[in-house]
């Protein structure tokens, strides 16, 4: 067995001569063990919380979208979308209008985008999770579902059918619009509200569905015009070999997203709050290992008779480094363990039997993940390595010829 890893196993479980070192030493081990319990434990709330506020707008996004790169509209002949539908891992195909359209209801008004979408549409979403209140569209042109916030500015009654909300767009042109030829300017579709739906405070305002028919007579379109195409996609597809075969399927170049690229902004929010967070707590650690810097020196303060006696007896200087540079790894690996096994049990007891709530009814979100195991474990052992590495310097011969048999 090795010189120094054999004392310095038998200094790690031993008794100290003096009791003040043997306190020192275990709480440098407790402190280990809460902060990395403590990191894991942060990083799996912050995995668990980016999870929740993404998973509400998966909702709302499609597994792909397609819009032109120059221009508002595609051309989607049927021979097109047949092309698309026959690429492997497609499964379903809408052609879809979006535009930013004047609301008027009960004489309150509001700016919002209309979405036109097909009657297949809840294939593409999970309408059924969105719904807040009312229904879904049916095969009435003069329908619109609301986005929760912009129901509540406009104060919308769902199914009122004695208040249409008008929903009018500028009228291709390059004249002014003024007060004379305000109503000749707009084009205008009425609607009654059927029903509001919740995503996130962002589209809650700023949405409003229709049917693909309304939208296109409203927007005056061509039957094979849209905004943008989405894909539903069968799971386990490759996103970049589909990606290609999309490209392909057309002559003018478009721009073609998945749900991350979609939501790039709140996802670049999460990871750049998660990365804060982890700095944060790996901060704490390091100010906490200075306990571990300090036990192993006074480790060596109290062990250096034993330690001029091993000199003597043939030690080299570096052997005698090797000693507590193994002690206290060793000590900050076993409280990282430690710490992070109590981390797992806590983060699985919350998915388990909910401890914490954000809300009532409503617990905190957490998500166990393999890559914080890994992250947690190798920050302590760097951190707890780099200590005992500067603890370990404190052994020189100037401090051996110091000893005093």
């Amino acid at each position: 067995m090795n010189f120094s890893f054999y004392i310095a196993r038998r200094y790690l479980v031993s008794k100290n001569g003096k009791n003040a070192i043997n306190i020192i030493n275990i709480l440098s081990f407790i402190i280990t063990v809460v902060g990395t319990a403590a990191l894991f434990i942060v990083l799996s709330g912050f995995s668990g919380l980016k999870d929740f506020s993404t998973q509400f707008s998966g909702y709302f996004d499609p597994d792909f979208k397609i819009t032109p790169a120059a221009g508002k509209t595609l051309e989607i002949p049927l021979s097109r979308k047949q092309q698309l539908e026959s690429i492997p891992g497609v499964q379903v195909v809408c052609a879809v209008i979006e535009e930013k359209a004047f609301l008027n209801y009960n004489q309150k008004n509001d700016i919002a985008y209309i979405k036109g979408v097909p009657d297949n549409y809840d294939q593409i979403i999970a309408v059924d999770s969105i719904i807040d209140y009312g229904s879904w569209l049916s095969k009435s042109n003069a329908q619109v579902v609301v986005g929760g916030l912009l129901a509540s500015r406009l104060s919308v009654v769902v199914s009122d059918y004695g208040s249409y909300m008008q929903i009018m767009v500028p009228k291709p042109g390059k004249g002014a619009i003024t007060a004379l030829n305000l109503s000749s300017s707009f084009s205008t579709l009425e609607a009654i509200p059927t029903g509001t739906f919740r995503v996130n405070e962002n589209l809650d305002g700023k949405y409003i569905f229709t049917r693909l028919e309304a939208a296109r007579e409203l927007l005056n379109m061509e039957p094979d015009q849209a905004s943008a195409i989405e894909i539903k996609t069968a799971p386990g597809t490759n996103p970049e070999k589909l990606r290609r075969l999309i490209a392909d399927t057309f002559d003018e170049p478009v721009v073609i997203k998945d749900k991350f690229q979609m939501n790039d902004a709140l996802y670049k929010m999460l990871n750049s709050e998660n990365l804060v967070v982890y700095l944060i707590f790996t901060l704490v650690l390091v100010i906490a290992l200075f306990n571990v810097v300090g036990s192993i020196i006074m480790m060596i303060l109290d062990k250096k008779k034993n330690l001029k006696t091993l000199l003597d007896l043939g030690a080299t200087v570096s052997s005698l480094r090797g000693i507590f540079f193994i002690q206290g790894s060793l000590m900050t690996l076993a409280g990282g363990f430690i710490g992070l096994m109590l981390g797992v049990i806590f983060v699985w007891l919350q998915l388990a039997y909910d401890l914490i709530y954000i809300a009532p009814g409503l617990p905190y979100p957490f998500a166990m993940r393999f890559w914080n195991i890994v992250i947690s474990l190798a920050t302590i052992a760097i951190l707890g390595i780099i200590a005992s590495y500067i603890g370990s310097r404190r052994i020189n011969d100037r401090l051996l010829a110091q000893a005093k048999l």
